[in-house]
C-alpha cells in the first residue's frame, strides 16, 4: 500500500555557516506567490523542518531559498498561557520589525545553521511587527521578550546577518555541551 503523501512528511536540508546564501540579502516574496499551493507547502516544510530540528525559528535562507520569510515557534513558558494561538508555529512573509522603545536585553542564542554553539546577544525587548501570512493576509502585532528575540534572530537571516555578528563580546561563545554544563549547571549523562 502506498504511503500517504510522502512529500507532506519531508523536511528540508538546513545549510550551515559558510554557505554563501546565509550572507546574502534575501529578495521579497513576490506577490504572485501569495496564496499559491507552492508557498503554502514551502511554509509547512519550513515549520516541519524547524520542529524536526527542535528549533524555534527557521528562515528561508537557512534552507538555501533567498526569500524574505521565516517560520517560528514560541514555546509556552512554565506559567502557561490562555492565548494558545500566540504560541503556534507561524510563517511570516516579507516581515517588517520596528523596535518599541530603547530597552535592550542580553540573552543566549543558538542557531540551526551554526549547530552546537551558543552566545549572548543583545536584542530589543519589544517590537511592532507587520508581515503577511502565506495567503497574503496582513498580520500586525506586538512581540516582547523571547518572542521578540526569536523574530529578530530570524529577521537577521533575511539580511545575511548571523547571531555571531550581533555579539558584543566573544567571551560568552560556547559549545552547547559546555554551555549546558557550566552556564546552566546541568551534567550530561556519561556516554555509554
Amino acid at each position: 500500500m502506498p504511503a500517504e503523501n510522502d512529500s507532506a512528511l519531508e523536511t528540508l536540508e538546513i545549510i550551515r555557516m559558510g554557505h554563501p546564501v546565509l550572507r546574502e540579502i534575501a529578495d521579497p516574496v513576490p506577490s504572485s506567490a501569495l496564496g499559491t499551493p507552492a508557498l503554502r507547502e514551502f511554509g509547512q516544510a519550513l515549520i516541519r523542518t524547524m520542529m524536526s530540528a527542535q528549533g524555534v525559528g527557521l528562515a528561508a535562507p537557512q534552507v538555501a531559498k533567498g526569500w524574505r520569510c521565516f517560520a517560528y515557534y514560541v514555546p509556552v513558558d512554565d506559567e502557561g498561557s490562555d492565548d494558545v494561538s500566540v504560541f503556534e508555529p507561524k510563517v511570516l512573509i516579507n516581515p517588517q520589525l520596528k523596535p518599541i522603545g530603547s530597552i535592550m536585553e542580553i540573552g543566549w542564542e543558538g542557531c540551526l545553521s551554526i549547530p552546537a554553539i551558543r552566545g549572548e546577544v543583545p536584542r530589543h525587548f519589544s517590537l511592532e511587527v507587520t508581515a503577511l501570512d502565506v495567503d497574503g493576509n496582513t498580520l500586525h502585532f506586538q512581540a516582547d521578550e523571547f518572542h521578540a528575540r526569536v523574530l529578530q534572530h530570524e529577521y537577521d537571516h533575511l539580511d545575511g546577518v548571523l547571531f555571531l555578528d550581533r555579539m558584543e563580546s566573544m567571551d560568552s561563545l560556547a559549545f552547547e555541551e559546555e554551555w549546558v554544563r557550566y552556564t546552566l549547571g546541568h551534567e550530561y549523562p556519561d556516554d555509554e
